[in-house]
Formats: C-alpha cells, sequence, structure tokens
C-alpha cells in the first residue's frame, strides 16, 4: 500500500451524501443503511456521519460520494475521498 494514495488503499467502501463542507479539506458524509430487526424481522433505517479527507475540496453539499477507510488522520477523521458519484444540481 502506498502511503499517499487512498485509491490503492485496502479496507471497507461506503457511498453517501456529504452534509457539511465548512471544514477546510474536510467532508461530513451521511451514510444510510438497513439492518434487520432480530426479534421484530423488520428493516430499520440507520444512518451515520463519518468525517473524511477531501485534499482539493472538490466536494460541495449534497453531493453523493464514495469514500474508503484510512489511516488516521485526525481524532474523527478516518476516512478519505475516493471519488464523487454524483453532483447536486
Amino acid at each position: 500500500m502506498n502511503g499517499n494514495n487512498p485509491r490503492s488503499a485496502k479496507g471497507r467502501t461506503l457511498e453517501g451524501i456529504v452534509v457539511s463542507n465548512k471544514n477546510d479539506k474536510t467532508i461530513i458524509v451521511s451514510v444510510k443503511t438497513e439492518v434487520r430487526h432480530p426479534l421484530v424481522k423488520k428493516y430499520i433505517r440507520r444512518h451515520k456521519k463519518f468525517s473524511a479527507h477531501d485534499p482539493n475540496n472538490e466536494c460541495g453539499m449534497g453531493d453523493k460520494v464514495r469514500i474508503i477507510e484510512f489511516r488516521p488522520m485526525s481524532r474523527t477523521k478516518r476516512w478519505h475521498l475516493v471519488s464523487i458519484l454524483e453532483k447536486a444540481v
């Protein structure tokens, strides 16, 4: 694994929507998942926010992005932007 190239890194990849880009080189991505309740057997929607590194500040609010797990860059930032799947209108 190359130290500075997140595209070649191994790890989980997630897709989500950018909900904040106010910090410099950082985006907040909301990832929605569906989990099955073990007792009721019903699917429940859940969401979680991840801080991701955006080195070029190219993401905007509402963009659909793909992020990958990466080495820790700060206390909360452990994800890196791989690609922008869809730009917001």
